[in-house]
């Protein structure tokens, strides 16, 4: 068989269908979707008798950081619903995730290593082998709340 000129030669298309760049809206609403879990799970996961990590958190901080989290939720959701027309709810909800994070980052200082003789040792639980997870959800929701606080600034 001869071979076939180079002018006959066509390209092969693909079939896939072309995947085009991820809307950032999407990315906004499973980092809300993630945000609802990570405040639910520290929740359920500190108001547990004794929690895991070197120090105990009080129920006060649990409580302000479960408080500001829904507050920030249902106001981020509804600045999202209505189609980013209120500006005000907008700016609220980015408060109130900001305050979140912070109280978040402050839970994080129960798996601070305590030295001395009085020193308790750490206490782990069901949910992991230390404070791998916290980290992943509180600094995961710090950049969640840069996330939100950019897509608020460029769609305003």
């Amino acid at each position: 068989m001869p071979p076939v000129p180079r002018s006959r030669v066509t390209r092969r298309t693909s079939t896939r269908a072309h995947c085009g760049p991820v809307k950032p809206e999407y990315i906004v609403y499973v980092l809300t979707f993630l945000s609802a879990v990570v405040v639910v799970l520290t929740r359920v996961r500190l108001s547990q008798a004794r929690a895991a990590g070197q120090h105990q958190v009080g129920m006060g901080t649990v409580n302000t950081h479960s408080s500001f989290g829904v507050v920030a939720l249902l106001l981020w959701a509804f600045y999202l619903v209505t189609g980013h027309d209120r500006l005000l709810v907008g700016i609220s909800a980015l408060f109130f995730y900001w305050l979140t994070a912070l109280v978040g980052l402050l839970i994080l200082l129960r798996w601070v290593p305590s030295r001395g003789k009085h020193a308790s040792d750490s206490t782990d639980d069901r949910w992991s082998e230390g404070p791998g997870l916290s980290v992943l959800a509180h600094v995961g929701m710090l950049v969640g709340v840069l996330v939100f606080t950019w897509f608020y600034a460029t769609q305003s």
